[in-house]
């Protein structure tokens, strides 16, 4: 998997060179975190630590993984690579082997090895938590250290609870055995039911904040940002703005022509009711792929239509696991199949949700200044390793 150790400070990774810590790194993956939710938060004067870190400018604006989705977001950040090269580019996918579609949860899928993974084999302590349990097999692959769920360990899932523990249980094992590299990653199920500056949200960053104050305090290196932002996706009288694709190439094709599938989906539907804003569209070869991609794109409330090969170079996609055509929905509209397939009794609010190009720019702060010079490309949040590791003052 390209990985290999050139010295005893240097590790090699997926062809990106990362250097030994020369103190605890921790690294915070805030699901669902757009900016707007920080803003919020310091504005309302319960997130004094974060607002420390802005007052010392000690923030950069950075571009997501495509799709904007936990599952290739977080597995990019880990890897340090985006999901054409690690291969998960979705919470779910089509198999063209099977032709069965499933999650893709399972680290037999990871076609890059982990940056925890390369640098427990080389000797260094390395502690992962994450939220959910979707995520604790493919976090674990290669892995010699700790790795757990809050979800796991008895936390309720839709709750702010579930995130809370990821930091408190990180707080307490960075206290008693202080692993050198740490992977921290929350839920975004607040963020699904609540808008930036709501209560209930900035309770929940003031959590947040008090457990990164004392991370702080304990003299780790400290990186925090998002895997994907979060938006409304509803009219003015807060109902679901759905484009059901399946229903409408139905009626463009007919029958059994033509295949949707959503990646947002997974176990955890009373967040989002698998609506998100990214589709891929599978084809039968008789289609003529531009003519249903022109079509496409004149339906209000799509922002993107791509045929796979420009999906593939646009987004950084693996070709062999995405459909003919990659469609990203704007910030007010959602993708779905069919109105029968969503069952949407459960939202416990309006619907927010994510997975297009517009929750793609997110935040990312550190607890030290940078001391390096800008990559070739804007920064990405699976940059994150390269820059704790290589680019923060000591």
């Amino acid at each position: 998997m390209g990985v290999g150790t050139s010295s005893s400070s240097i590790i090699r990774v997926n062809d990106r060179v990362y250097r030994w810590p020369d103190r605890p790194l921790v690294v915070l993956c805030l699901d669902g975190s757009s900016f707007d939710y920080l803003r919020e938060a310091v504005a309302a004067g319960v997130a004094p630590y974060m607002a420390a870190l802005l007052t010392r400018r000690l923030l950069r604006m950075v571009d997501a993984a495509m799709p904007t989705f936990t599952n290739p977001n977080n597995i990019s950040i880990v890897t340090g690579v985006p999901p054409a090269r690690h291969g998960i580019c979705g919470n779910f996918f089509l198999n063209r082997d099977t032709a069965q579609v499933a999650m893709m949860n399972h680290a037999s899928l990871l076609r890059a090895e982990t940056i925890l993974a390369a640098f427990s084999r080389a000797g260094a302590k390395v502690v992962a938590i994450t939220a959910k349990d979707k995520l604790r097999d493919l976090l674990s692959a290669g892995l010699n250290g700790v790795c757990v769920s809050a979800e796991q360990e008895g936390q309720p899932v839709y709750s702010a609870r579930l995130s809370e523990h990821v930091l408190e249980r990180g707080v307490d094992l960075i206290r008693s055995i202080m692993p050198d590299l740490t992977y921290l990653s929350t839920s975004d199920y607040i963020q699904h039911t609540h808008a930036p500056g709501a209560p209930a949200a900035n309770r929940f960053y003031a959590a947040i904040d008090q457990q990164l104050a004392i991370l702080d305090r304990m003299g780790v290196t400290l990186l925090i940002t998002a895997d994907h932002g979060m938006n409304a996706k509803t009219d003015s009288d807060g109902r679901p703005r759905v484009l059901f694709l399946q229903t409408l190439l139905d009626e463009w094709l007919g029958q059994g022509l033509a295949q949707v599938v959503l990646p947002i989906t997974d176990p955890y539907v009373t967040h989002h009711g698998s609506l998100g804003s990214f589709a891929t569209v599978y084809l039968s070869k008789s289609r003529n792929t531009s003519e249903i991609t022109k079509q496409l794109r004149t339906l209000r409330g799509v922002d993107v239509v791509l045929d796979r090969g420009a999906a593939c170079d646009r987004f950084e996609l693996p070709s062999d696991r995405i459909g003919d055509i990659v469609i990203s929905a704007d910030a007010e509209t959602v993708l779905g199949t069919r109105r029968s397939e969503h069952d949407l009794s459960e939202l416990r609010a309006p619907l927010r949700s994510h997975g297009g190009l517009a929750e793609r720019e997110v935040p990312m702060l550190f607890n030290r200044p940078l001391n390096f010079h800008p990559l070739e490309h804007r920064l990405r949040n699976y940059d994150a390793f390269f820059i704790g590791l290589n680019a923060m003052d000591a």
